[in-house]
């Protein structure tokens, strides 16, 4: 339990400062170079991928940085399917809502927060057991 409980609070340190990362480039490719907003977080959220990605599994889940290309395909799929699920919450809220995106990105985030968690836990502890 103790675990859990570290490993929680270190997955949120994480995503809170890959957060930042995507929500500061959104805005930034939005307001300042004028991309469509759908568009800026497809760039925003790979990049804070990245990042995420790193750390997860190098200090969160202390993984290790040796990763086969079998469990990298996983992981690409699990950000695609998150970046899916920004996107649709995106578009959901702020074309057919009227949400401004900047809130529906906070919502969205929240959602793949959870999402990557339980992912990233799976794949990576079920690796170090095997």
């Amino acid at each position: 339990m103790k675990k859990l409980i570290s490993q929680i609070l270190k997955f949120g340190l994480i995503g809170a400062i890959a957060f930042v990362i995507d929500y500061s480039i959104l805005y930034l490719l939005t307001e300042v170079i004028g991309l469509h907003f759908l568009i800026s977080q497809v760039v925003s959220f790979s990049i804070s991928f990245v990042f995420n990605y790193y750390f997860s599994v190098v200090w969160v889940f202390e993984a290790g940085k040796e990763r086969n290309a079998k469990e990298k395909s996983l992981f690409l799929s699990g950000a695609l399917i998150g970046l899916g699920i920004n996107e649709v919450i995106l578009y959901l809220l702020s074309h057919i809502g009227n949400v401004h995106y900047m809130i529906s990105k906070l919502i969205a985030t929240f959602i793949v927060m959870i999402w990557n968690f339980i992912t990233r836990k799976y794949l990576l502890e079920k690796r170090k057991t095997n």
